[in-house]
């Protein structure tokens, strides 16, 4: 257990990717204690509360600061429904499927996530043809999840989420990039939200100083 006068915070990454995300994460260490989750391998026809109840079995520590990325800012929510938190931090993600573009509308509807072709993402060969010197090598580095089961799995899951999360409001804050090609700016709901101008879905990776400037801040603007 860490030291009960330090904040515990708890990391998820983004879809496919690895803690890695956060490497240039920074922050003092007399008040925080940082914990990386990772994702794991899903069982057959698993429920998302299944999972998320196994991914709970790392955390250790008790009322802990959640941050979570893209997919896993959809999961740090579902953990809260389980144990206690202090302050959910959703970054580059959605708290509502009404917020989802168009497109993952579209692909729910038609069930056309069925036909994307997941096993490219695990055969470098390909990816390596598309995606040549330091783009290649990003994408080995941070999108280190190329498990089709687990990549299967996950877009059906992230298509057909529905929040059911509305008591967790009062202990949601967002940071949102204005140039998200992912969850665009124009459907989020902005209370509660930062916009970083400029940002776009990989801000994590992009924009370490300004999170490591305010998520000090964000965390002790938060009502114990």
């Amino acid at each position: 257990m860490t030291d009960s006068k330090k904040i515990p915070i708890y990391f998820m990454p983004g879809l496919a990717a690895s803690s890695a995300i956060f490497e240039r994460i920074k922050l003092d260490k007399d008040l925080y204690t940082l914990y990386f989750l990772e994702w794991i391998i899903p069982y057959d026809n698993e429920s998302l509360e299944k999972y998320v109840k196994r991914l709970l079995l790392e955390i250790k520590e008790e009322n802990p600061v959640l941050v979570g990325v893209s997919f896993g800012g959809i999961i740090i929510q579902e953990m809260a429904k389980y144990i206690k938190v202090r302050q959910l931090i959703v970054i580059s993600s959605v708290v509502n499927e009404s917020e989802f573009p168009l497109r993952m509308i579209f692909a729910k509807k038609t069930k056309l996530y069925y036909l994307f072709p997941t096993s490219l993402f695990s055969n470098y060969k390909y990816l390596n043809y598309f995606m040549r010197g330091k783009r290649f090598e990003m994408y080995k580095k941070f999108l280190s999840i190329n498990d089709k089961k687990y990549l299967d799995w996950a877009f059906k899951t992230i298509i057909n989420w529905k929040s059911d999360t509305n008591f967790l409001t009062d202990k949601i804050i967002r940071i949102h990039g204005d140039a998200d090609e992912v969850f665009p700016i124009k459907n989020i709901n902005l209370t509660n939200c930062y916009v970083i101008p400029k940002a776009t879905h990989a801000m994590i990776v992009y924009k370490h100083r300004w999170f490591n400037k305010n998520l000090p801040i964000i965390i002790k603007q938060t009502n114990l």
